[in-house]
């Protein structure tokens, strides 16, 4: 089988498919997710900077603290996720560049 012929069945079979993106909705979500279930991001500096925050916090009611604690924490969570999903446009433009020139 050429590889034209074989580019062909694959684009068929992706096609009938129906693609199953779990809880994301796009396909860059999904890489997100599954970068992130593989990757956690909770190393000794994020831990850190979260007990440097805890500190600051130190006598505020746990009430008032959830209530700042948990807009950062999505905050964090949404800006990391838009970055992961840009890097990966920006990889997929670059490589179309470079096949573009050859």
């Amino acid at each position: 089988m050429k590889m034209e012929e074989y580019l062909r069945v694959l684009e068929s079979y992706v096609a009938s498919c129906k693609l199953n993106l779990g809880d994301g909705k796009s396909t860059l979500s999904l890489l997100y997710e599954a970068y992130g279930d593989i990757n956690p991001m909770y190393d000794d500096q994020i831990k850190a900077d979260f007990a440097e925050l805890y500190q600051e916090l130190n006598g505020t009611p746990l009430r008032e603290m959830d209530w700042i604690v948990n807009p950062v924490c999505a905050l964090c969570r949404d800006h990391e996720r838009n970055g992961f999903m840009h890097g990966i446009q920006v990889g997929v433009r670059l490589a179309q560049e470079i096949q573009n020139v050859e």
